[in-house]
């Protein structure tokens, strides 16, 4: 797609301009951000159609929530330190007919949030393919980022990470190895740093580990057996306190052996009985705690004042 992101900051060379290591790597106390997920331009009228195999040629409902997102989270106060949309950006496919639009309209949307509340954009099964391919990734790249790398705020180091090359890079085996070698670097670097070191660690993803259990079953909205299990292992090793994800379009995961799953619903359209939503949360020197308000519910008179409150704690 020709049109690029110059209203937004994008990941670049596996990082984020101006939430490098040395700009954020000292703890300066707690903060919050916003986690958003699945916008998914088209895919509410797709799913009323009962087809969401197609791309989706109507699109309307989910600009205008995504609209409703960006000026709650900008009427906040104090101010979100960023806002990250965990995948499927939009429904379309790539190479269909309807991504284009999708892509613009989004862009057209979000790009009314506040410039000091920088966008972390993470690639999603849509946004990619659920098959990607070399092609697939570099589109999204040259559109929306880097589909991985990391970033820091306040001295947490955080990782987004290409989901799509844990499920299925069969297309792609090069991508996929690239990604391990580079994580594999981050997350022993981290482990092995002392005071310099990160005071938490967080994952950002678009298909979750799981849903509820460590353990359950294999199924479309969570990682394989086996890929879970291995990355449960390598987190947990490097002291991540934190996966986030979405993918599931309902509110989900869990918490085990000191590692939070956390499932965020959808700004767009919902597959459950949950609300359309983001999740707000807050970092302080002990842990990382959250919880998902609606669009609503975010844009209460209340909702600085428990801001404050959390942050203050």
């Amino acid at each position: 797609m020709a049109e690029s992101l110059d209203m937004f900051h994008r990941a670049k060379q596996r990082t984020f301009s101006g939430l490098t290591r040395d700009a954020e790597h000292r703890w300066t106390g707690p903060f919050y951000f916003i986690q958003a997920a699945d916008p998914q331009l088209g895919l509410m009228k797709a799913w009323k159609d009962g087809n969401c195999d197609g791309g989706g040629d109507e699109w309307t409902e989910e600009v205008e929530l995504t609209k409703q997102a960006v000026e709650a989270v900008n009427r906040l106060r104090p101010r979100p330190r960023f806002m990250v949309l965990c995948g499927d950006l939009v429904h379309s496919m790539p190479g269909t007919e309807f991504k284009e639009g999708q892509e613009r309209d989004l862009k057209e949307a979000l790009k009314g949030t506040d410039p000091s509340i920088p966008l972390i954009f993470v690639s999603g099964n849509h946004d990619i393919g659920n098959t990607p391919t070399p092609s697939s990734v570099e589109n999204f790249c040259k559109t929306w980022g880097d589909d991985y790398f990391s970033f820091w705020v306040g001295g947490v180091l955080c990782l987004v990470l290409n989901s799509q090359l844990f499920f299925d890079a069969s297309a792609c085996p090069q991508l996929k190895e690239a990604q391990e070698t580079w994580l594999e670097d981050q997350l022993s670097t981290a482990a092995s740093s002392s005071s310099a070191g990160p005071k938490h660690i967080l994952v950002f993803q678009h298909i979750p580990l799981y849903l509820q259990r460590p353990d359950e079953e294999n199924d479309y909205f969570n990682l394989q057996k086996e890929v879970r299990q291995k990355l449960l292992d390598r987190f947990r090793k490097a002291g991540v306190k934190a996966v986030f994800s979405g993918h599931y379009h309902r509110n989900a995961g869990g918490y085990f052996d000191g590692l939070d799953m956390v499932v965020s619903s959808a700004i767009g359209c919902q597959l459950g009985e949950d609300t359309h939503g983001v999740r707000v949360v807050v970092v302080t020197a002990d842990g990382v705690v959250h919880r998902y308000h609606s669009l609503e519910q975010l844009s209460t008179a209340g909702m600085d004042e428990d801001l404050r409150a959390l942050l203050e704690a």
